[in-house]
């Protein structure tokens, strides 16, 4: 297939940004290594990949199987097909393309691979410039932010089609595995991420892993799900009580509820990432749950469930209309239990749009 064809937007915009960042750094090429960098850049989705940009040449690099999606899906770039895995046909393009600086991220490239490269590759230089993509795909375009609408809807309402089918007794595994289910069923690819499907004390350990632990009338389930929607996802997180909520964890919610209102309210372009997170903070450490708190606010989410920016307590991030954040305030007890309130919002060019519509109470 030809590949004589102008780029197509986002990826013309997406390419020009990057080629600036070439130019700036004087390099020769940028080579990308990613796969949700590669889909971004080029909108091809195979998972064996890789991108050289220079500045008048996009090459894709992938192998047989990918042959004819990556005619489908980046038919502008030129299109290289690899016998096997390694540096070889990399530095084979790199010496046809004359690029003697390298830019690459380094957070993607294993020290073998950068030791194979290097020597297989000399005189080439290899310069890691991790800020080259991913700041970037920070500012979601109106196209972007659609998708993430879609997922949003998708995680809402397979959450309600399994809250309703709740009951005791069921494990923390069953709950996830129908909610992954029910996600399909709505037109999710899958779990933006492993659902936190955690009951009673489990809930007070934010990244746990659902277990063998039957879900009972006067212990909290807390439920952290996704749904991925044309490779853009959705982040959120409710806790649910099926009788009533102990005095203990009563306070907690309504302390967690009152922090994660004080961060959405904050939200707005030209915030500092940081600022964000004090606001919410600052409710909890009032309360006296600081120490309880053991986690960022929040992130940016997209093509990947942890993406740029961060709201943290040290974040230098400046908030952007386009971007996509989460506001995830908890608190955790051990041996009692956990509460912690996840919503996707949205920075406009004014303030923000909370895009998630559940309620934060279900008891």
């Amino acid at each position: 297939m030809s590949r004589a064809m102008r780029t197509p937007e986002p990826y013309f915009s997406r390419i020009k940004e990057l080629r600036s960042e070439i130019e700036r750094r004087r390099l020769d090429a940028y080579f990308v290594q990613d796969r949700m960098d590669q889909y971004w850049l080029t909108g091809f989705t195979g998972e064996d990949g890789g991108v050289l940009v220079t500045p008048r040449q996009v090459v894709l690099l992938t192998d047989g199987r990918f042959d004819e999606a990556a005619d489908h899906e980046a038919p502008w770039a030129r299109k290289v097909l690899r016998k096997k895995r390694g540096p070889e046909a990399t530095i084979r393009e790199l010496r046809r393309l004359r690029a003697r600086r390298v830019g690459f991220n380094g957070g993607h490239m294993s020290v073998s691979e950068f030791n194979a490269l290097r020597k297989l590759g000399k005189p080439i230089r290899l310069v890691p410039i991790p800020s080259a993509i991913q700041p970037r795909r920070a500012v979601k375009t109106p196209g972007e932010v659609a998708r993430i609408r879609k997922a949003v809807v998708v995680a809402e309402q397979a959450f309600d089609a399994v809250r309703k089918w709740l009951r005791p007794g069921l494990t923390e595994r069953e709950i996830a595995a129908r909610l992954a289910y029910e996600m399909r069923q709505r037109g999710a690819q899958g779990e933006a991420f492993p659902s936190i499907v955690a009951v009673g004390p489990n809930s007070s350990l934010p990244h746990y892993e659902p277990g063998d632990r039957r879900l009972t009338e006067t212990e909290p389930l807390l439920v952290d799900w996704g749904a991925r929607v044309d490779w853009y996802g959705s982040d959120l997180t409710r806790v649910v009580w099926l009788g009533s909520i102990p005095a203990q964890l009563r306070k907690v919610f309504d302390v967690v509820r009152e922090a994660q209102a004080r961060g959405i309210e904050a939200v707005r372009p030209g915030v500092r990432a940081a600022a964000v997170d004090r606001a919410a903070r600052q409710v909890i450490d009032k309360a006296g749950f600081g120490k309880r708190f053991n986690h960022a606010l929040g992130h940016g989410i997209g093509l990947v469930g942890h993406e740029a920016p961060r709201l943290g307590k040290l974040s230098t991030d400046v908030l952007e209309p386009g971007m996509v954040i989460t506001i995830e305030p908890g608190i955790y007890l051990p041996g009692v239990g956990g509460v912690r309130l996840e919503d996707d919002v949205l920075v406009t060019e004014t303030g923000h749009e909370v895009l998630s519509t559940l309620p934060l109470s279900f008891a």
